[in-house]
């Protein structure tokens, strides 16, 4: 097929329009909302949330307000950031399993910790990382060989396969002895612990609410875990490759020169294997999804991709395509639905005025769905990222956040994302065995309602 042609397909196929939850009505009761926020976070705000600018709410007293517009993101998010702090639930959740990594630091202890992890995550670390990542797809692949045309639970293969790069990428081991360990510590958080519940959001910090003590007694199995698995790493020898825990390990301050002490170690390789375990792995199934409702966009991949045969990825001019489809698929379904800050002290954003402890919402779900901002935000239309078409402004596109607390692992999980697809998608095709829709579910990030079943067959 020539390059005009490819085009022409493009501008007048249909699009595919994923499913998406029933969102709230505008005049819904705000207790009623709160018991949503626990169930499915993106169903919370009404359709006016997709077409005004700012949003502004009320939650138990205080002010709320979203924000869609470029230059108010820019503001909360870049120019003043440090007027503005994760709420105290975020910290009540999170902290069990991060500790006081990088995600939950603040001030002084956070920028000690940015500096140090930076070079960890550059251009020339992300190349050492690479065959790691390609040794975890190379037996996925392999799995999936063994069960061509046969049914997969692609969502658990995902998990699995991210589980491994992570351990990989961050200890240079397979996880056959800890997999399940881990999984089961992943699982647990993510459906026990996660979940927001009233108490949370009323009661003080300093009041432990009935769920801070199960997720204290979470920590108290999860970090010995985490340590067992440092201990482990450091009694490896004769490796070929560098990996995470090297970086991370002889990483210094370039300030100070300080180093990350045991327990700062361990809180860095929790927040590390958790985050990315999780995000990516549903990134990827989302992936899945799409280019099975999108018989035409999967072929094209493939096509591109040579059969799955890895070229360089390194050079951005590459696989154009697949990159689309990943820029697009984590539009539709980003990794953080939601980012919420609180207000330190007053400010003003967009005529705004802002008061100490109103609380502050980017809602990349909304944001990159906003009728202002997007033609078809609805469409799985992965041509709006290929070279050439109108780039869309940097501050309505924030898979990763923006801003000098942006994710720190962008970089590894892109390509990450890069090379599974180019193998999964240029060796099999991938089709749903049901009709039945997939609904996401947005909690720390955006899951699927249930695991569907596919069939991937051999292209050869």
């Amino acid at each position: 097929m020539t390059m005009l042609s490819q085009e022409h397909e493009a501008e007048t196929r249909t699009s595919i329009v994923p499913p998406v939850p029933v969102a709230l009505s505008a005049g819904r009761n705000p207790f009623r909302r709160l018991s949503a926020l626990n169930k499915n976070l993106i169903t919370i705000w009404g359709p006016r949330a997709y077409r005004e600018d700012i949003v502004h709410d009320r939650v138990l007293g205080r002010r709320r307000y979203l924000l869609n517009t470029p230059s108010a993101i820019r503001h909360v998010l870049i120019e003043n950031f440090e007027n503005y702090r994760r709420p105290d639930p975020t910290n009540r959740y999170l902290k069990p399993v991060l500790g006081d990594g990088l995600i939950l630091a603040e001030g002084a202890a956070w920028k000690h910790q940015r500096r140090t992890l930076a070079p960890a995550f550059g251009p020339r670390a992300l190349a050492a990382l690479t065959p790691h990542m390609l040794s975890a797809i190379g037996e996925a692949i392999d799995i999936l060989t063994r069960t061509s045309a046969g049914q997969v639970d692609l969502r658990a293969l995902m998990q699995r396969l991210t589980l491994e790069i992570g351990a990989r990428t961050m200890f240079s081991v397979d996880m056959h002895d800890e997999a399940a360990e881990l999984a089961e510590f992943a699982i647990e958080f993510t459906a026990g612990h996660l979940d927001i519940s009233l108490l949370d959001l009323v009661l003080p910090k300093w009041c432990p609410s009935p769920r801070d003590i199960s997720r204290a007694l979470f920590r108290r199995r999860w970090r010995p875990f985490v340590a067992r698995l440092i201990e482990r790493r450091r009694g490896m020898a004769n490796r070929q490759n560098p990996d995470l825990f090297d970086l991370m390990v002889n990483a210094c301050d370039p300030d100070t020169g300080k180093s990350f002490n045991e327990e700062q170690l361990i809180d860095q390789v929790a927040t590390m294997i958790i985050t990315a375990y999780e995000t990516t792995a549903t990134t990827l199934f989302w992936a899945l999804y799409l280019l099975a409702l999108d018989t035409a966009a999967q072929d094209r991949l493939a096509a591109e991709t040579g059969g799955g045969a890895i070229i360089e990825t390194d050079d951005p001019a590459m696989y154009p395509f697949t990159r689309a489809v990943i820029a697009e698929t984590m539009r539709l379904y980003p990794a953080a639905p939601l980012i919420a800050r609180t207000a330190a002290g007053p400010d003003l954003v967009a005529g705004t005025r802002i008061a100490r402890g109103d609380i502050i919402v980017v809602a990349p779900w909304i944001l990159h769905r906003h009728q202002k901002l997007w033609q078809g935000p609805n469409e799985f239309a992965p041509d709006r990222f290929m070279p050439g078409a109108p780039a869309p402004d940097r501050l309505s596109y924030l898979p990763f956040g923006v801003g000098p607390r942006s994710c720190i692992g962008s970089q590894v999980a892109q390509k990450e994302l890069l090379l599974s697809l180019i193998r999964i998608v240029g060796a099999f095709r991938v089709e749903l065995v049901d009709n039945v829709p997939v609904l996401p579910i947005g909690g720390i990030t955006i899951s699927p309602d249930r695991s569907p079943m596919f069939r991937v067959t051999s292209r050869k």
